[in-house]
């Protein structure tokens, strides 16, 4: 999964490639839109991220938690599919 390489379609990641002008979260100024804003921080998210939180508890804030864990899957997809934020580029997941 691109997330776990820091090779998702987040705008970090696309700036460094030179697709776009702006590694910015497009909902928060000034803040680069990494994996860990965009699973953990992001207040745009934060509806989309209880799905995270009633799955994990307090395991939720661990971004190596969510990524390795084989059993974080089902829930991670559900967080990416309810957030919309790939799905230009993946579709639904």
């Amino acid at each position: 999964m691109s997330l776990c390489t820091g090779h998702a379609p987040l705008n970090k990641h696309l700036h460094r490639l030179g697709k776009i002008e702006s590694p910015h979260c497009p909902h928060c100024q000034r803040i680069k839109e990494t994996i860990h804003h965009f699973l953990l921080s992001c207040p745009f998210y934060q509806r989309e991220r209880h799905i995270l939180v009633n799955a994990f508890g307090r395991k939720a804030s661990s971004i190596s938690y969510i990524l390795a864990d084989p059993n974080t899957t089902p829930h991670l997809v559900r967080y990416i599919n309810a957030s919309g934020r790939l799905k230009t580029t993946f579709g639904e997941v």
